[in-house]
């Protein structure tokens, strides 16, 4: 079964996962979308390290390489809705970059 994967639209229409992505170098841009099809195929069933759970109803899509990328990513009725993106420098996600994905959850949710 194939989920749907969404990307999270703010008040003026805009994606900004949609935009991260399409700003990455060409192997980087390969390997997000590999990832989302991970997420499309495995839906629930994705675990490590392709996906980690952080927080009730707040998932990240890791994504590995020289610089890795992560992308937080939630689920509402059956449909996964990708929040925020960003690239991955040091060890522990900043506090700053999981505060955004749960305000734009809250709003989807």
């Amino acid at each position: 079964m194939a989920w749907k994967v969404n990307s999270y639209q703010n008040a003026r229409g805009e994606s900004p996962v949609e935009d991260f992505i399409k700003d990455q170098d060409e192997t980087t841009y390969a390997k997000i979308l590999h990832s989302i099809l991970l997420l499309k195929n495995g839906g629930p069933f994705l675990k490590p390290p392709y996906a980690k759970k952080l927080r009730s109803n707040l998932y990240e899509l890791r994504i590995p390489g020289k610089i890795a990328v992560r992308i937080f990513y939630t689920m509402k009725n059956g449909e996964y809705y990708l929040l925020h993106a960003f690239k991955k420098k040091m060890q522990k996600t900043p506090a700053k970059e999981i505060k955004i994905a749960l305000d734009r959850m809250k709003e989807i949710l």
